[in-house]
């Protein structure tokens, strides 16, 4: 099993990087890892803390109609280079954390999606450098008011709830490049979606270079790549679970705000 690198809060509040092993035990980190953290002789029980989303960006940056599939499924054709919108830092959410529903919507939608941890500042890098920049992947929900994104023609209030970006459970440097994303409601046997990430229109280093030339990326920084056919809504009371291979599973509850 790959490495897991969580980011976690004990019972006095306080914030650690570290490694989660197989006991459940918590290996702590003297910085987060991205930033060369090395284990220290502290090992948190499983008892006695909690895991909070796996990094906190200064931002999180997210991709609209990366595989082809999803965007004929939104009526529209393949952009011609990355379509990139902001998600805001108080979105995110860990696994197990609950997604409210906003007064305001009335079609809240899951997107399961690929994220990329950005491990080295990045400014107007090519694929080959971008590639060097990214330090880890994990799982994302791009919760979208698709009634909202509608209405006001650009994608701000619809993608930016507070709740919106569950991220999780952990980190892991490696990944195949055909590992399946599925995306499952409740306890419903079939996915919603299913695809592997190589289906992408555009990879993870072409997105980091296009995002490079931009904005500056900082260590710890948050892309969203994306998400694949069969979006749909979600309801107060739904459980999402959204499963990459190699990565793990983040889970996440729906309920009014």
């Amino acid at each position: 099993m790959a490495q897991r690198y969580v980011r976690v809060q004990n019972l006095e509040g306080k914030i650690y990087y570290g490694l989660l092993q197989l006991s459940l035990n918590v290996q702590v980190l003297d910085a987060p890892p991205w930033l060369q953290g090395q284990p220290t002789d502290l090992v948190l029980a499983p008892d006695s803390y909690q895991i909070l989303s796996p990094c906190a960006p200064s931002k999180i940056i997210a991709v609209g109609k990366n595989y082809a599939d999803h965007a004929a499924e939104m009526g529209t054709p393949v952009p011609s280079e990355p379509l990139i919108f902001l998600k805001p830092p108080t979105s995110i959410i860990a696994t197990d954390a609950n997604i409210k529903y906003p007064i305001q919507s009335h079609r809240v939608d899951y997107e399961g999606e690929l994220a990329l941890v950005i491990g080295d500042r990045a400014c107007d890098c090519t694929p080959e450098e971008a590639q060097t920049k990214i330090w880890g992947y994990t799982i994302a929900n791009d919760v979208t008011a698709r009634d909202l994104q509608q209405k006001d023609g650009q994608w701000t209030r619809a993608k930016g709830f507070d709740t919106f970006c569950p991220l999780g459970p952990w980190i892991v440097r490696e990944l195949n490049p055909g590992a399946r994303l599925q995306t499952f409601i409740n306890d419903e046997p079939n996915p919603v979606q299913s695809a592997g990430i190589d289906q992408m229109v555009f990879p993870p280093d072409v997105l980091v270079s296009y995002i490079s030339k931009v904005m500056t990326l900082m260590p710890g920084d948050v892309v969203l790549t994306g998400t694949p056919l069969g979006i749909g809504p979600l309801h107060i009371g739904d459980r999402i679970r959204i499963e990459i291979e190699g990565i793990g599973r983040l889970e996440n509850t729906i309920v009014a705000r």
